[in-house]
């Protein structure tokens, strides 16, 4: 396992306070209230423990196969359905969506390898990640992506109630390689994925998924 280049700044900002705060509570708290310094040790070692844990990235043995949509982050399917979609395309489309809990890892992966079409960021709102408006009025990132068969995907990283960041490292024309990062959110959210009507569905709501392991959908070599 290794550290996110993304949590750097966040890790740094959060070892500083978890000393500040101990200095303080030792200095200013009197040593009859022992007890209370170590509930503040305590309670303190587990949020930085939490952010440590957060920008993690884990050892994996990642996917590449041209016939498979994988997961793009790690968590739970909340949606499947068939929408129509709200921008880029104007046709229907199968929605698959992911939340990440603060719990599970945050890094966003190519769900497909392909020709990066279309790359938008959107200012928006903060609602809680599995409300029904996040996909459309949260902030959030949307890429769509040209697999060679002409097939195309597209996948929105959205904010959730306590995201404060979406980074995103794709640019329009690059080749996405499948599995390779997309990108970040960081503390909490979810992502989209719209897909052709003709992909198979491979997963059910309440599954659980990993990035770059888990089959979200397949379709038929062209």
């Amino acid at each position: 396992m290794r550290i996110h280049k993304e949590g750097k700044g966040s890790i740094l900002i959060g070892v500083c306070t978890f000393i500040m705060v101990n200095i303080l509570s030792y200095e200013l708290i009197s040593p009859r209230f022992w007890l209370l310094q170590l509930a503040i040790f305590i309670v303190t070692l587990i949020l930085i423990a939490l952010v440590i844990s957060f920008f993690r990235i884990p050892s994996r043995v990642l996917i590449q196969d041209d016939n498979l949509v994988l997961a793009p982050c790690d968590g739970k399917v909340v949606v499947i359905e068939e929408v129509e979609a709200d921008e880029y395309f104007k046709d229907k489309r199968i929605q698959v969506s992911i939340f990440m809990s603060v719990l599970n890892v945050h890094v966003n992966r190519n769900p497909i390898e392909g020709e990066v079409l279309y790359s938008m960021y959107h200012k928006g709102k903060h609602l809680v990640a599995w409300h029904p408006k996040s996909s459309t009025a949260n902030e959030r990132h949307t890429v769509v992506y040209k697999h060679k068969s002409g097939r195309e995907v597209l996948a929105k990283q959205i904010a959730g109630a306590l995201a404060n960041r979406i980074v995103n490292y794709l640019t329009i024309g690059k080749i996405a390689k499948q599995s390779e990062e997309m990108g970040f959110i960081k503390f909490g959210s979810r992502v989209d994925l719209l897909l052709p009507l003709d992909a198979k569905i491979k997963v059910k709501l309440g599954d659980i998924a990993q990035s770059g392991i888990t089959t979200i959908a397949e379709w038929e070599s062209c």
